[in-house]
Parts: structure tokens; C-alpha cells; sequence
């Protein structure tokens, strides 16, 4: 597995700071570079006994790819009054209501908000996080019912390098983001990971049981290929 490095946490490219993340690999052979899953900054993976100064040199060298590629990446969506924002891949208007006495409140694609405006980007985060729980931890119950094994703790975070995971102990963890798209990606990647609860691996007969407990597996996988980082732009 990558060993994640602390330090730098940025690289100056012209006149814009981009947030930079550095990792080792012990199979790595040379330095690569990519956008991180959030296309806001850069990802650097070393080989075991590369410096970190040789690392951060490469990536200033390729400051025209890192920068070509950073304004190609879609703009900000913050959880305010009018924004649209998705729901399952379906696209839902945020409406701040300060005369409604609930919270937030979902209907007909539109995600109703009460209180006062400064609060509004609070509730909407906390209210897909409860659907994300809501939504994830019926579809992982359901799953680990069929092949007949029992999850352990069941999580969310706003992780960026994977949007789920499953240890020895059958803890499974999720990105709450999953929430925003659509219904066969999520239902693949609870799928997944539930799959990991009888093959700890990706061994064939893991394939054939995760592709058995998806939707759509194909589709979903293709998705996330392309669009997954969409899911960062939101909040």
C-alpha cells in the first residue's frame, strides 16, 4: 500500500498555490503524477528512496500539464439558496424557507431548507449525510443478508483516495458523497464491498459475487471512471 507522506502541502505554480499530496509505493519505479480525485491539486507517487525534493522539481517542470488540467476541472457548487445539486444523480434545488419549522425537508427536486441563511450550508451537508447512511446501510444490510455474513461497524466519511472499504473485522466504511450519485453507482459500491466480507481480495470469484450483488456493475464502474470527481464539487 501507498505510505503517505506529510510534507509539502503545496506547490506554487505561477501565481496560484495547488494543494499537493505525496505517497510512496514500494513498487513504484519512477515519480507519477496525477490530479487528486478532487481535481483541486495534484497527487505525487514515489518510488521508495526517491527524494522528496526530486519529487516536487518533477511536478514544477510540469506545471503547464498541471495547471492545463486544473482549469479544465468544473467550478465550485456551495450548498446555498438556488444551487442544484444531486440526489442519487437527480438533480434537486436547494430553497431556503425561513418560515418552514423543519429542518430540511426533500420534494418534487427541490431540497427545502428552514432556519436562518447562515445555517443553510450546515443542514444541507448534514442532511445527505443522513440519506447517505440511510441509503448505504439499508443496501449493505440487505446484501450481507444474501451471502449470509454480518457487517460490523459501518461508517461514513468525506474520504477522497476510495469511496468505500471493508476490513478483517467486517468494518465497512463509505464516502457520504455517494449519496449525489446515481442510484447503481452507489448500489455497486456498497455491492463491492460487500463482496469483500466472504473474499477479502480481488480474486475472480470476488468479480463474479460484486458484479451478482450490483445493479449494473459495468455501467457504474464506467461512471466512476469518468464523473467521480464531480462528487467533490459539491459543498
Amino acid at each position: 500500500m501507498p505510505l503517505r507522506l506529510e510534507a509539502p502541502r503545496s506547490l506554487r505554480l505561477d501565481t496560484r498555490e495547488v494543494p499537493l499530496e505525496l505517497s510512496r509505493h514500494p513498487r513504484a519505479r519512477r515519480i507519477t503524477l496525477r490530479l487528486n480525485p478532487a481535481g483541486d491539486g495534484v497527487s505525487l507517487v514515489l518510488p521508495r528512496r526517491t527524494p522528496i525534493h526530486e519529487a516536487v522539481a518533477f511536478a514544477e517542470r510540469n506545471s503547464g500539464w498541471i495547471l492545463k488540467h486544473l482549469e479544465k476541472v468544473p467550478a465550485r457548487v456551495p450548498f446555498i439558496d438556488g444551487a442544484v445539486i444531486p440526489l442519487l444523480g437527480a438533480d434537486h434545488t436547494i430553497s431556503h424557507d425561513s418560515t418552514a419549522r423543519c429542518g430540511v425537508t426533500r420534494e418534487a427536486g427541490v431540497i427545502r431548507v428552514a432556519g436562518l441563511p447562515e445555517h443553510l450550508p450546515r443542514r444541507v451537508g448534514d442532511f445527505l449525510k443522513r440519506e447517505a447512511r440511510a441509503e448505504i446501510g439499508n443496501r449493505a444490510r440487505e446484501k450481507a443478508a444474501r451471502v449470509e455474513r454480518r457487517i460490523g461497524r459501518l461508517s461514513l466519511r468525506d474520504t477522497r483516495s476510495r469511496w468505500g472499504s471493508c476490513n478483517s473485522s467486517g468494518d465497512l466504511n463509505f464516502s457520504w458523497r455517494l449519496i449525489m450519485a446515481p442510484e447503481s453507482v452507489l448500489d455497486y459500491v456498497v455491492a463491492h464491498e460487500v463482496a469483500h466480507l466472504v473474499h477479502l481480495n480481488h480474486s475472480r470469484p470476488f468479480w463474479k459475487l460484486a458484479g451478482e450483488l450490483s445493479l449494473d456493475m459495468a455501467r457504474a464502474k464506467a461512471w466512476l471512471a469518468r464523473h467521480s470527481a464531480q462528487l467533490w464539487r459539491y459543498g
